[in-house]
């Protein structure tokens, strides 16, 4: 069964009298464990499509389950539940409160979950552990590259064990040897940890870390294959 199957998708926003048709009937499959790169233009519809993925936004029209449950209809309070606990998020700006640890930023959405203090503070350890930055654990983020900010937010998307991370534009403010460094942190997610990951960019060096790319233009998906020529990250 696959993870993720989205059915018929339109999204259209209401522009006046002029209605702007974002995505067009968009249907496709992600299996448990891929390691997908989204691509296309900017206004293709790649970002659009990300934010339904992730529970941020509602289709118009179609169809999408996850997990074998269709969420089609669920409301804004139900998808705020599956987000906290199937979905973790990597934003191009970090999105890191800036006068708080390292371990304080990851520790935060298991506040919001009320999970009891020492079981916060071990598991933010874990993440922090697992992205390569257990010896930054009490740096604010101003003391951290904008690689290590990024690794942060990684490992505060992983920490209450979602399987799906969804990350846009990740390494958008990086420069190449960081984006590397970043990009290996998803790579070792994926094959070690088993995580899905779904990874929109307009670079394709970075899309080649992923498994698969699909490309959209005009809303529409235009190209769906396995990439062939995929970087191995150590």
């Amino acid at each position: 069964m696959a993870l993720i199957t989205v059915e018929n998708i339109y999204k259209v926003y209401n522009m006046g009298d002029m209605p702007l048709e974002v995505l067009k009937n968009v249907s496709l499959e992600i299996a448990s464990g891929e390691f997908v790169a989204i691509m296309g233009p900017s206004g293709s519809g790649k970002s659009t499509f990300m934010n339904i993925l992730g529970c941020l936004d509602k289709p118009t029209r179609g169809r999408y389950i996850l997990d074998g449950l269709d969420i089609t209809g669920s409301s804004l309070t139900e998808l705020a539940d599956i987000r906290s606990r199937k979905i973790g998020f990597v934003f191009q700006g970090f999105n890191l409160l800036s006068r708080t640890s390292a371990l304080e930023n990851v520790e935060l959405p298991m506040v919001y979950s009320h999970v009891p203090n020492n079981e916060r503070k071990q598991k933010a350890v874990k993440a922090l552990e697992a992205v390569g930055l257990g010896e930054r654990i009490d740096h604010m983020p101003n003391q951290l590259s904008g690689g290590q900010q990024q690794r942060v937010a990684i490992a505060r998307a992983i920490v209450n064990d979602a399987p799906i991370i969804f990350a846009d534009e990740p390494t958008g403010n990086l420069d190449t040897k960081t984006s590397i460094e970043v990009m290996t942190t998803f790579y070792k997610l994926n094959r070690d940890a088993g995580k899905t990951i779904i990874l929109v960019t307009h670079e394709q060096d970075i899309a080649n870390y992923a498994k698969r790319i699909i490309r959209f233009k005009d809303g529409e998906v235009v190209c769906d294959e396995i990439n062939n020529k995929r970087t191995e990250a150590e």
